[in-house]
């Protein structure tokens, strides 16, 4: 969510939208996904809206408008190909830049239609506000507006030369503002290096994504998140020799596609402006995600989010141009694919039921890329399967040599086995290749946290610090980098050199919940209880659902017998934590202090009352 995040959008909308989810469900993981349907539901009633406004213009049959419109927004609503962008939490970008964008597109139409001056304006500003929202929760919010434009100036036959002007120096303004908010000062990484692809190489792949992308639209049966059309290990054996078949028919199937649209745009009829507005949309769309610019991945369904759209106008026009016979079986077969398409899409959620479930059915799908083999491997660390994840580890290693994660984590689980030489040699080797993948890996630095983790271990304290501080040299404001260094420096009774690092990192990230309550603990240890209380205070204020910093802020108040203030202070924590026993527990405490008897036994009454709960729950399942 802040600034420390390791992630290279700049997608603010994004980001407060969690921070709106965290207020109301803490980490509740079903509230996230509440808001992710109704984003998906609301793009979809958008588009719907959208629809019955622009397709009259784009088809001579206009008794036929409440038919496109419905199926094509019903069609798209219930796509299984949509699964990442809706069921991952994470993918709320792709819906929240698709609501606000399509939003801002029926505005502008409403302020067209207005005969007041004074409401055009304010429903123009509107429109602009929302489509300034639209670019601030996903890139691809510019080809909405590319797609508005195109609309607007080609398509939209009602408009005078001035308002096709105007719309277009609107749209100019719109995305020049935006490009000034990406480059405000921020701390956001590089997106990675060039693949380094010739032009030749990079239009095979367009149409292989072109391929792929119609496959799945069309038949979504194999959907994973780690999709790609490159298989560097092509025709080494026998299963690689099936791949490259399968990546080269969808070549095929993505001339096809290309061969369908140009018949399409060709073929005259009462629906030829909406194939051909269906087609621009596609394209539009597809274009930036055709691997003709460098991407982190060569494929990925959730990219079909807004594309798709153009997609199945293109279909709708063709169907509606059909003999009348053709049409019956057309709309029997939109029919038979909306069931088909809905439990599809119920099959595909269950993917994301837990995170094991998540990667073996990736794997399986044949996503086998090291990212999905290594976390799988984290989770069977996490369990205490050391030899297994050892195995996958290994086995990821031997596929990218260099991926650091993969590196850490096998000498993570070879300390666990008591495996320490090998483990250190692992450690020390990934924290000297560092400088080299820093720029292709984040968090590159935790091999030198690890390696200095083991020295404190071994209590070679001296060797850790030097170690912490050479990598902090090179990886400024790593939290976790200064708040290893200060433990260790505090544990050596160096608190105030520890209280120095703490508190520098602290006034230059002063959003930071951890480097508070980090500081209000050393303040406590120094007995200084008006910067500890005013440290921890603040630490309170950054994280609304944290408890540890108020019972801090309060055993500090308790000490200085100021009760009051103590038992305001666990009152809030236990707001916040009520289903807690300890809580309650601590509070209790604080009202024997204060000589309020009956308080602190009604207190210890709620600490019984929830433990015999939760010593219920697992009989109960």
């Amino acid at each position: 969510l802040f600034l420390d995040s390791f992630s290279a959008h700049y997608r603010p909308v994004q980001n407060i939208s969690f921070m709106f989810d965290y207020f109301f469900w803490n980490t509740e993981t079903c509230g996230y996904h509440l808001t992710n349907i109704m984003l998906h539901v609301g793009s979809g009633l958008v588009l719907f809206r959208l629809l019955l406004l622009i397709v009259p213009g784009l088809c001579r049959s206009v008794r036929e408008t409440n038919y496109i419109a419905l199926s094509v927004a019903t069609l798209w609503m219930v796509h299984p190909v949509h699964s990442a962008a809706v069921d991952y939490i994470s993918g709320r970008a792709d819906s929240l830049a698709f609501f606000f964008a399509g939003a801002a597109w029926l505005l502008v139409l409403s302020a067209q239609k207005s005969n007041r001056t004074w409401r055009k304006a304010i429903t123009f500003t509107a429109a602009a506000a929302v489509a300034m929202l639209a670019l601030c929760s996903r890139e691809t919010a510019c080809i909405w507006v590319v797609i508005f434009a195109v609309h607007q100036i080609f398509f939209s036959a009602a408009l005078s030369r001035r308002a096709k002007l105007s719309v277009c120096t609107s749209c100019v303004v719109l995305i020049v503002s935006y490009i000034a908010l990406r480059h405000l000062p921020s701390a956001r990484p590089s997106n990675g290096p060039s693949e380094g692809w010739s032009a030749p190489t990079r239009v095979v792949l367009m149409f292989r994504a072109l391929g792929d992308y119609a496959r799945l639209m069309m038949f979504p049966a194999n959907l994973h998140m780690e999709r790609t059309v490159v298989n560097p290990g092509v025709y080494m054996t026998s299963d690689s020799w099936e791949k490259a078949a399968t990546i080269e028919y969808i070549s095929i199937t993505g001339l096809l596609a290309l061969a369908g649209f140009t018949v399409g745009i060709l073929r005259k009829g009462k629906a030829r402006m909406l194939r051909l507005f269906g087609v621009v949309w596609f394209v539009a769309g597809f274009l930036p995600i055709s691997n003709l610019v460098d991407l982190n991945a060569t494929v990925a369904e959730h990219w079909l989010y807004l594309p798709s759209v153009g997609l199945l106008l293109f279909m709708a026009g063709c169907v509606i141009d059909f003999p009348f016979r053709l049409r019956a079986v057309a709309y029997a077969m939109g029919l038979i694919a909306l069931v088909g398409f809905s439990v599809r899409s119920f099959v595909r959620s269950s993917d994301w039921v837990t995170p094991e479930t998540f990667y073996r059915r990736t794997l399986a799908a044949g996503g086998s890329s090291t990212r999905v083999q290594v976390n799988l491997a984290q989770i069977y660390a996490g369990r205490g399967e050391y030899a297994k994840a050892e195995a996958i580890f290994r086995a990821a290693l031997r596929i990218l040599p260099d991926y650091p994660i993969a590196r850490n984590n096998l000498a993570h689980v070879l300390y666990e086995q008591g495996k320490t030489a090998e483990a250190e040699a692992i450690f020390s080797a990934t924290s000297n290749d560092a400088s080299k993948t820093r720029n292709d890996y984040p968090r590159t630095w935790i091999a030198v946290l690890n390696l200095a983790h083991l020295r404190h271990k071994a209590q070679a304290d001296a060797e850790a610090i030097a170690l912490i501080e050479r990598a902090r040299t090179e990886y400024p404001d790593i939290w976790e980098l200064v708040s290893f260094e200060s433990e260790i420096l505090r544990e050596t009774n160096a608190s105030s050199a520890a209280i120095e690092l703490v508190e520098k990192f602290a006034r230059d990230n002063w959003w930071h919940h951890g480097a508070a309550l980090a500081a209000g603990r050393l303040y406590a240890d120094q007995n200084d209880s008006g910067r500890a209380a005013e440290a921890l205070t603040r630490a309170s204020r950054l994280d609304i659902h944290d408890v540890v910093a108020l019972n801090l802020a309060a055993q500090i108040r308790l000490r200085q017998n100021r009760y009051d203030e103590a038992r305001a202070l666990q009152a809030k924590a236990v707001a916040r934590q009520p289903y807690e026993p300890s809580q309650y527990a601590m509070l209790s405490g604080i009202l024997e202090r204060m000589g309020r008897t009956d308080e602190a036994r009604a207190a210890i009454a709620e600490v019984s009352r929830l433990k015999s709960i939760a010593s219920a729950e697992p009989a109960a399942n």
